[in-house]
């Protein structure tokens, strides 16, 4: 009797030696996965603080696999929306571009112009491809890619009104333009009252009714609105002699150095390969994306 405990002991004490060394083995299992899933997730969860900590705005736009693009999507034919409600344009097919040439896709923020310069300072957007001249004082507030185009600025007026004939004739007279425009700078630079305006739908109304004497803008977007409004009662007046270089403004810092590199190559690219030359006469029905 003693011997038959003695062996039910023995037997229990192995049964209990197996489900111990059974149950050590699928616990070390899960503990490895979870432990190589957490340390896949760590270096995910590193790598991303990592570029935060760096403040390297490329290496976080190539982690997130998006460039967030400011434009203001009604300024025909830089950008707008066609028919179809798609938007489309010489700045959305060039950042499309340049996005492609850095690794990752476009994701397009649109708003006033005023607005989205104040969100690339603030961070809330990567780049402005907005067809943005590049002047001495913004270069004080962001930095600037290379040019990607060059416009000629023009004097807007009805075709009835024969009192400009020369930027001088704009003092005192009536203008519309976003604020922050150089267009708006270059007409109180020479004497005119500035009225804001969110976009150029607005300022040819205000044309066209009388309710101003003239709007600057791009000879390109002037061009476009003729061959929208051909029986439009609008003119040229005046046309500015040079062209001012287009830029892509970013918010300036050290953070932004590689982006500005990226971006730049991307634009080298795209003119030996002859994309701009292409989209420009797309666009605009010839080249304005260099001045030769």
């Amino acid at each position: 009797m003693k011997k038959r405990n003695l062996t039910l002991a023995i037997l229990m004490i192995c049964l209990l030696s197996v489900f111990c060394l059974s149950g050590c083995s699928q616990a070390s299992d899960p503990t490895q996965a979870a432990g190589g899933e957490t340390a896949a997730q760590g270096t995910q969860a590193s790598g991303e603080t990592q570029a935060e900590a760096s403040g390297d705005l490329l290496e976080q736009i190539q982690q997130r696999g998006e460039i967030i693009v400011a434009l203001e999507g009604t300024w025909s034919p830089w950008n707008y929306h066609d028919e179809a409600g798609n938007l489309v344009g010489y700045d959305v097919e060039v950042a499309q571009n340049i996005a492609e040439k850095l690794g990752v896709t476009a994701t397009f923020v649109e708003g006033n112009f005023d607005g989205l310069l104040a969100g690339v300072s603030a961070g809330r957007y990567d780049i402005m491809v907005n067809g943005v001249n590049i002047t001495e004082e913004r270069q004080q507030q962001y930095d600037f890619s290379e040019p990607y185009a060059y416009n000629r600025a023009v004097v807007i007026v009805r075709g009835d009104y024969d009192e400009i004939n020369s930027l001088e004739d704009l003092e005192g007279k009536t203008t519309a333009n976003t604020i922050t425009s150089t267009y708006a700078q270059l007409a109180q630079q020479y004497g005119a009252e500035v009225t804001g305006v969110d976009d150029l739908n607005q300022t040819m109304e205000l044309l066209l009714s009388g309710r101003i004497d003239a709007t600057l803008n791009s000879q390109e977007t002037y061009d476009d609105y003729l061959r929208a409004h051909p029986d439009a009662n609008v003119k040229i007046a005046v046309i500015t002699d040079t062209a001012d270089p287009v830029g892509i403004p970013m918010r300036m810092g050290e953070e932004t150095a590689s982006l500005r590199e990226a971006v730049n190559q991307a634009i080298d690219e795209l003119r030996e390969e002859g994309v701009l030359s292409e989209l420009s006469e797309k666009y605009f029905g010839r080249d304005i994306s260099s001045l030769s």
